[in-house]
């Protein structure tokens, strides 16, 4: 049964349309539990319906004519109690319903269970057999596994299907109803869809149509003689030694590339108007599906030499073309996985949006995106990704949804959105020259967050009074090695003195979890939880004290370096930490510098932190809570993974709690305090962090016009009364409706779609 059921997986997640994957699941499943009827019904969320959508065994012609109500029939009876429907004789049954142009008379034993993804039902799958008797329970337990694993891959099949509608579904097709991610970044995008992918992932090779079939097919051609070249001298080099069947890998890959089977197929594709990359992923995948469906277990794993070769062909064809691809005047970066690296080659004047996969809010590219004020959509996890380049794509920021080919009339509601987003920022930008001080006179400096020295201009513009945290690791992330002191130093001086006499705070390297280097790989099973930060540059020193030397240095004269300290979880580190910054400000002195000792705050992004707050605070100058990653460890919510990014919420009251101790500590040992994640960004949360009585804020520059027109508005006490108010709340969501209202009293209705 388990490999049953990974070949149907496999099968359906390789299917180019909602009705092939439908078609391969009742066919497949009706031969694996031995039934003469299995039907899968898709649930119409629009009207409220559950339609026929495929069949195998009932008459083909009800095939989207056949439509349940709710509370009508069976079916509805499994999608209402979420939970199977096992029955010996189904017309005994009250909620029994008859069509007759199914033919279903016939059948008794029913079993019928939900398909559920993002716990919502999505359809039922359900098998008939015409004796009156019970399905076995390995045939219960099967469909109700297969239910389970198949939900995400129809909802996927669901969203390609919409790109080509169905005809007689009845379903809205994905240009109506959108597809569900989670909110990235502000905003809404309409624009081509640019399918981006790292070129070793041969899975993620988008469709795209050839501009020239045969410059496709003499790109391929090189790429195969160059890879048939490659295994030559690969064979060459092994030792004349080894036995002939540990040679026969390289002689199977050479006969495979001369091999009539496996490249015509590929120029098969590309005559037929794919680029050559698109036919190879689909050619692989044909194969791999056939040696995946094979019983000896030896001939299975060759699927994976099958997908090796693959690789390597795919490498030389992206290799060879040398050419830039030009981008589309409203360019929107689509991916499973939307790095950095992909948004920064796309000029920002081209740039619409992005659309991720994978990741949340608080990845690392929706900051940036923010930053740069891109609206973005993270966590789209039903989006056919290799489908998509050159379709027309809307991105809402603001609440997570993706349309592909919106039709006319989602298409004008979204450019009236996108008209008032433009007016609203417009009478933000008015306040860039006026303090963020609240009407009762409390001022509470609002810092921007960068990383980029492209962004040092934008940032100065956004009426930013310095930078509460400029992440020192991109300088890092873009080079093939660890930059070198003067190297480092010249970057951090024009970050310095573009900002001088206002305050910069630069976080020491703080690599590690999400953020990889090159040429430093980190390799953990829960990278979250392990080398990262500060306890990397504590059991590598010469890194360290490197970066240390270069920040001190950059500063000479200007006398604005604050350093901060991340992912600090004990007082020892800190010590520890400590002690290298006054020894590199020691050698500097020695070797005749006029260094400054700077300001060292802590990072508080760790629960135990939380707990030390004030014995830290005891030994740094500040602390700066980094809402992103407590929120994340507070409750246990990786929030890159968009299958749990909705739990992720810094309203959540126990962050709220930590937040209230943070101060409450920093107040006791007469130390500042201040947010520097996404929080400070979040209208709503400005509101607590102000009533909280937070020394200063730093957010994206972006998000800095909203947290002042909030502070200019409300004054302190008044926020201190709706923080005592929100803290003997028990649920995230009441926290955030009730700071909405008060945002909605006080005339600023307008942040509270910018803030989701």
């Amino acid at each position: 049964m388990l490999d049953t059921l990974r070949r149907i997986t496999q099968e359906v997640s390789a299917a180019r349309s909602l009705e092939q994957a439908l078609g391969i699941i009742v066919s497949r499943v009706k031969e694996a539990v031995a039934a003469d009827v299995c039907s899968v019904y898709l649930t119409d969320q629009t009207l409220q319906q559950h339609v026929l959508m495929a069949t195998d065994g009932l008459n083909a012609d009800a095939v989207g004519r056949v439509r349940l109500g709710s509370g009508e029939g069976l079916v509805s009876l499994v999608a209402e109690r979420a939970e199977p429907v096992h029955l010996d004789n189904a017309p005994d049954h009250p909620r029994y319903r008859y069509f007759p142009e199914t033919g279903e008379e016939r059948y008794h034993a029913f079993l019928g269970v939900p398909i559920i993804h993002h716990r919502a039902v999505v359809g039922v799958l359900v098998v008939q057999h015409h004796a009156q008797h019970r399905f076995d329970d390995d045939s219960v337990n099967f469909l109700i596994t297969i239910a389970a694993q198949l939900a995400g891959a129809i909802a996927h099949a669901e969203a390609s299907g919409g790109l080509n509608h169905v005809a007689g579904s009845g379903l809205s097709p994905a240009s109506v109803r959108p597809l569900i991610g989670l909110p990235g970044a502000p905003g809404v995008a309409i624009g081509t869809a640019v399918v981006v992918y790292p070129q070793t992932d041969i899975e993620s090779v988008p469709d795209r149509a050839a501009a020239d079939v045969d410059a496709e097919l003499c790109s391929l051609d090189a790429a195969v003689a160059q890879v048939r070249e490659e295994i030559r001298v690969l064979a060459g080099r092994l030792p004349a030694a080894l036995p002939a069947e540990e040679r026969m890998l390289f002689d199977a890959y050479l006969l495979m590339l001369e091999s009539g089977s496996f490249l015509e197929p590929i120029r098969e594709r590309v005559r037929a108007g794919q680029w050559a990359p698109g036919a190879l992923r689909a050619t692989i995948a044909e194969h791999v599906r056939v040696f995946d469906e094979m019983d000896d277990p030896y001939l299975r794993e060759r699927r994976e030499d099958i997908r090796d070769l693959g690789r390597r062909v795919m490498t030389r064809l992206c290799r060879n073309d040398d050419v830039r691809r030009e981008y589309p005047e409203r360019t929107v970066l689509v991916g499973e996985d939307v790095s950095a690296a992909q948004l920064a080659e796309v000029d920002s004047g081209r740039l619409a949006g992005v659309v991720s996969v994978r990741g949340s809010r608080t990845s690392h590219v929706a900051i940036l995106a923010r930053a740069l004020g891109i609206p973005a959509v993270m966590g789209a996890t039903d989006l056919p990704v290799n489908r998509l380049d050159g379709a027309e794509i809307l991105a809402d920021g603001y609440n997570g949804r993706v349309f592909v080919s919106p039709v006319a009339a989602v298409r004008k509601e979204f450019e009236r959105l996108a008209r008032e987003e433009a007016q609203l920022s417009a009478e933000l930008r008015a306040l860039r020259d006026l303090p963020a001080e609240t009407p009762d006179g409390v001022r509470v400096p609002l810092y921007a967050n960068t990383g980029l020295l492209a962004d040092i201009t934008p940032t100065l513009r956004s009426g930013a009074e310095g930078i509460g945290l400029y992440r020192t690791e991109f300088p890092f992330m873009v080079r093939q090695r660890f930059p070198g002191e003067e190297e480092q130093r010249t970057i951090y001086r024009q970050v310095l003195e573009a900002f001088a006499p206002r305050p910069v705070v630069l976080r020491t390297l703080d690599v590690g979890g999400d953020k990889a280097l090159p040429y430093f790989p980190i390799r953990e099973d829960n990278p979250f939880l392990g080398w990262r930060g500060m306890r990397i540059t504590l059991d590598h020193p010469e890194i360290f004290l490197v970066q240390l030397r270069a920040m001190l240095r950059a500063a000479v004269g200007l006398g604005n370096l604050s350093l901060l300290l991340p992912m600090i979880t004990e007082v020892a580190e800190l010590d520890e930490a400590l002690a290298l910054v006054r020894r590199a400000e020691a050698e500097l002195r020695e070797e005749g510098e006029s260094v400054v000792t700077p300001r060292v705050g802590v990072m508080i992004e760790v629960p135990s932190a939380v707990y030390q707050a004030r014995a830290l605070a005891r030994r740094a100058d500040f602390l700066s809570v980094g809402s992103n990653d407590l929120t994340q460890y507070l409750l246990a919510v990786d929030r890159n993974n968009p299958r749990v990014a909705d739990l992720y919420d810094s309203l959540h009251p126990a962050v709220l709690q930590a937040l209230h101790q943070v101060v409450e500590a920093a107040r006791a040992e007469g130390k500042p305090v201040s947010v520097c994640g996404e929080m400070a960004g979040d209208p709503a949360a400005v509101l607590l962090l102000l009533g909280m009585g937070m020394d200063y804020l730093s957010m994206s520059a972006s998000s800095l016009p909203r947290a002042k027109w909030v502070i200019r508005n409300f004054s302190r006490e008044r926020a201190a009364q709706l923080v005592g108010e929100a803290m003997v709340m028990e649920r995230a969501a009441e926290v955030r409706s009730f700071l909405s209202n008060a945002l909605e009293a006080a005339g600023l209705g307008g942040l509270v779609r910018a803030g989701k």
